[in-house]
């Protein structure tokens, strides 16, 4: 279950998972299924859609019911705040016994976009103690989760996970993207993807960019902050030079078009762009990403943070992108293989047997102390 099938990063999540889960699936949205809901039915799975019209549509509760009863669905895995409230109370109204939750996107401060207020979290506390265990993707997230008063035997962290065949470095693929997006095969690219709001602070891209002489941005991503973007561009004299390209279906082949990943962002739960940036065989340049802050050091190279700073990020990208034309793109870090998709989806079907948290395999637990 899912609040809305809209391409984003846990829908996109929610779409790699359903490949490889070796349980049979079906999804409830509780908006709209969009493109991903598409995308989902196209591969054979079914989607049901709740028709929610808002958040306090509390005409949806008994509709979410029937369909768990009419299921008789052995776990109810939900994903998103919406989805979490409601349907961890559905669930335990139809009398579904395994309700798992994962947490996509808690920040310090905020939920997927929204502030977390006290009704925020006095909310999502009494409505995960219906559920049987909560899903952090990454280290950071379940400090949050402990934060906001779950208690720490009800959280296992499993992280999102990324397909490396999918987003290996193709040449074809790469020409094909710039000649479709108007980008010069020899102009050197800096990327950013993601959700354009203020926390990703990709104007601290374009600002570095347009200190850069004939290198171009490509935004791969929509969201609020456009058209604040579009007009930092003009002001800066580099409308010609940023290409937003808005959602991209094809993100390996918007990777493939770019020479460095630039990912400013202030605030992240997992990090998932960053990790498919490497999967591509990009060098990365970021600010916050728990995926690799949370590891051991060492597991990618290629990737270094940097602080909320114009000019460094204006040298760091020079440098980078002096020494893109020779680099390998078909050699990826140690980190990709670590989130490799297939053995996210066996940790979670593993976890989907387990009749307590404590009951997941003591290497699942040893891995998310290590981590």
């Amino acid at each position: 279950m899912i609040t809305g099938l809209e391409r984003g990063g846990a829908e996109r999540q929610l779409a790699l998972l359903l490949r490889h889960l070796p349980v049979a699936c079906e999804v409830a949205v509780l908006t709209r299924a969009g493109t991903v809901g598409a995308e989902i039915r196209r591969a054979g799975v079914t989607v049901h859609e709740i028709g929610m019209r808002g958040n306090r549509d509390l005409a949806a509760l008994p509709r979410l019911v029937r369909l768990i009863r009419r299921g008789r669905y052995d776990v109810v895995h939900t994903h998103l705040y919406r989805a979490c409230v409601y349907g961890r109370v559905a669930a335990r109204l139809a009398g579904t016994s395994r309700v798992v939750a994962t947490e996509h996107s808690l920040g310090d401060g905020h939920i997927e976009g929204r502030a977390t207020t006290r009704g925020v979290r006095v909310l999502y506390r009494a409505t995960e103690r219906f559920g049987s265990v909560t899903v952090a993707v990454s280290p950071t997230v379940a400090a949050r989760l402990r934060g906001w008063g779950v208690r720490p035997g009800r959280i296992v962290v499993i992280p999102n996970g990324v397909d490396p065949a999918e987003f290996a470095f193709d040449a074809g693929r790469r020409a094909a993207t710039r000649q479709r997006l108007g980008i010069a095969q020899d102009e050197p690219v800096v990327g950013v993807a993601g959700r354009l709001v203020p926390t990703k602070r990709f104007d601290l891209a374009v600002e570095a960019v347009a200190r850069l002489d004939g290198v171009r941005l490509l935004v791969a991503g929509r969201g609020p902050m456009r058209d604040p973007l579009e007009r930092l561009a003009r002001a800066l004299g580099v409308a010609d030079r940023v290409t937003f390209a808005g959602d991209m279906p094809d993100m390996p082949g918007a990777l493939a078009a770019m020479d460095v990943l630039a990912a400013p962002s202030v605030q992240e739960s997992f990090g998932l762009g960053v990790v498919e940036a490497l999967a591509a065989g990009l060098p990365v340049r970021y600010t916050a990403c728990p995926a690799l802050d949370d590891l051991p050091p060492g597991e990618a190279p290629d990737a270094r943070r940097l602080p909320t700073d114009v000019r460094a990020w204006t040298v760091e990208l020079r440098r980078v992108l002096e020494s893109a034309a020779n680099r390998d793109r078909a050699l990826v870090p140690p980190v990709v293989g670590r989130y490799a998709i297939a053995e996210q989806a066996a940790r979670l079907a593993r976890l989907y047997r387990a009749e307590t948290p404590e009951a997941v395999p003591t290497r699942e637990r040893a891995h998310d102390a290590a981590t």
